[in-house]
């Protein structure tokens, strides 16, 4: 799955310090701040100059409203919305541009399959099923959505290493399930779960299954068809494309039977005293103008990552991985947060005696960026006994120098602490 230019674009992801270009390089941010390690991309990725360069040639040489607009520069508009519409669908592996409904982001995408969907299809007595290691955003939503109706919040267990207890999952499948929903890629724990078995699983039990990728999407190529979903969620923010701009993709025959959840221009068919119909997916699930621009820009930010290739992002980002594991290993007082063995790009740690935030405000001292906190995932961090961690995720941009400054950074906290 190496594009054609990925030569140009990541030299050698398993010399993360050669002296030839790295994709570094096509990241703006990094020129204008020369010593920073950023290391929270899965709170949301740079972007790199394409990206930007296109964002910026649409509002300022193609701007026009898309649809109904009969002269040129609004069909060009229309179109290239259209292009991206395929882009991201081709990208995901989905039958039909039809299935991807452009959204604001992860967020919004899952809320409105609880609000389309769930409000039409769950009722009391239904069961709905999460997991211990989901975000706020693919939690809340269902929680809401069983207190309206009565229905039941199951969560399936996480293990202490940090891997869904698919066993326990599996027992809490009834024929009263209604939804499972799961992360692909835990944002705390790096956790890569086995959607085509759990999807595979709640089929089995008459159950649909929607899938958070925020975090899978930009760390590997994924195929929603092989995964077996039925709705698959992700924001381009962190597919270095713009922030405001998401994608849930639903299978056309779900869709179809779903009503929309907000009604205004561009859903609608025909409007009269006596009632509306609606348009047909997707246009049935995006009222009001859309995110034109930003779904222009989410398009070159595929193309970018299919330039560098899925295989070389694997790749890199599994070494970078080992590194960072076995360099805060040596580190005394140091507890890694899910040491699960299909991992990726993601680790949460504590360090003894030291609070998360304050060894976050040292780090960014150093220039360090990463993340302190609870993650969206409170549920988690009381599984596994403390109020927040520090995180640590990877990208195509860093490197095993970005690495070093970590360990040294939390070496020089420890003392500072101690």
């Amino acid at each position: 799955m190496v594009g054609a230019d990925s030569e140009s674009v990541l030299s050698s992801p398993h010399v993360l310090t050669s002296s030839r270009p790295h994709v570094k390089d096509h990241f703006p941010i990094f020129a204008a701040h020369p010593d920073l390690v950023y290391l929270d991309s899965a709170a949301t990725s740079q972007k790199p100059q394409r990206v930007i360069d296109r964002l910026v040639r649409f509002y300022a040489e193609e701007n026009a409203n898309i649809h109904r607009g009969v002269y040129a520069l609004s069909a060009e508009s229309t179109a290239m919305y259209d292009d991206a519409r395929s882009a991201v669908a081709r990208f995901i592996g989905a039958a039909l541009p039809r299935e991807v409904i452009f959204t604001r982001g992860t967020t919004e995408s899952i809320n409105l399959v609880a609000q389309s969907w769930g409000r039409s299809a769950v009722r009391g007595g239904d069961e709905i099923l999460v997991t211990e290691m989901e975000h706020h955003s693919n939690w809340v939503p269902w929680q809401m959505l069983a207190q309206a109706t009565g229905a039941t919040l199951r969560v399936a267990p996480v293990t202490e290493v940090g891997d869904l207890d698919l066993d326990a999952m599996a027992r809490l499948l009834t024929p009263r399930t209604r939804l499972v929903a799961v992360t692909h890629l835990s944002n705390v724990l790096g956790t890569i779960n086995p959607v085509r078995r759990i999807a595979d699983l709640a089929h089995a039990a008459g159950a649909l299954v929607l899938v958070d990728g925020a975090q899978s999407v930009a760390h590997g190529a994924v195929d929603v068809l092989a995964l077996g979903c039925d709705f698959f969620a992700f924001s381009g923010h962190k597919l270095f494309g713009p922030t405001g701009i998401g994608v849930l993709y639903g299978r056309e025959a779900l869709l179809r039977e779903m009503p929309p959840w907000q009604g205004g221009g561009g859903m609608i068919e025909t409007v009269a005293l006596e009632g509306t119909t609606w348009a047909d997916i997707p246009m049935k699930f995006e009222a009001g103008t859309p995110a034109v621009a930003d779904a222009v820009a989410l398009a070159e930010a595929i193309a970018f990552v299919e330039s560098v290739g899925a295989a070389s992002i694997v790749a890199h980002e599994a070494e970078l991985l080992s590194l960072a594991t076995e360099r805060l290993a040596c580190i005394p007082g140091i507890r890694l947060i899910g040491t699960a063995a299909n991992r990726a790009s993601v680790m949460s740690f504590t360090l003894e005696g030291v609070h998360p935030h304050d060894l976050g405000t040292v780090l960014d001292e150093a220039g360090i960026a990463i993340r302190a906190g609870h993650h969206c995932a409170q549920p988690l961090m009381r599984r596994f006994g403390v109020a927040a961690t520090a995180r640590a995720s990877f990208s195509v941009y860093n490197t095993a120098d970005d690495v070093e400054a970590l360990g040294r950074g939390i070496e020089c906290a420890r003392a500072l602490f101690g």
